[in-house]
């Protein structure tokens, strides 16, 4: 594989693109399947890249990001073991429930956590009934 940087002659936009070889770009470039993003036209042609060169500072650029991303998973799953210890999980069924209880004159004393879809959460959003988004992540170990 091959990562091209590709201008766009007629509007001068910018942009990257993947191809498996060299001589893959230049058959597609003759074949016309090759086409600015932007303004769909045709005059696309490679401009100077700097080839990815790996140095110590990438490598702890690196490092920092892993440290980063492992204090990050860290937290979720401290959340995540909250969540499982003080509220009810109700699946795939989140957006009914969250309805019912919401409705109920009695409240809950326990919250509810599950699935829903984006489409369900605007509409618990519209009907003045409170639901977050977080992440989720699985805690495997490998």
């Amino acid at each position: 594989m091959i990562k091209y940087r590709l201008i766009c002659k007629d509007c001068e936009s910018i942009f990257d693109s993947w191809f498996s070889s060299s001589e893959e770009y230049e058959r597609l470039k003759k074949l016309f399947f090759i086409n600015c993003h932007t303004c769909n036209s045709l005059s696309v042609e490679k401009t100077l890249m700097s080839p990815s060169v790996f140095t110590s500072k990438n490598n702890s650029k690196t490092d920092s990001q892993i440290l980063k991303y492992k204090k990050t998973k860290k937290v979720i799953l401290k959340y995540q073991e909250f969540i499982k210890n003080n509220f009810d999980y109700v699946g795939e069924n989140f957006a009914y429930e969250a309805r019912s209880v919401h409705y109920k004159s009695k409240k809950a004393t326990k919250g509810i956590y599950g699935s829903a879809t984006k489409k369900d959460l605007k509409e618990l959003k519209e009907e003045g009934i409170e639901a977050e988004i977080i992440p989720w992540i699985k805690d495997n170990m490998n």
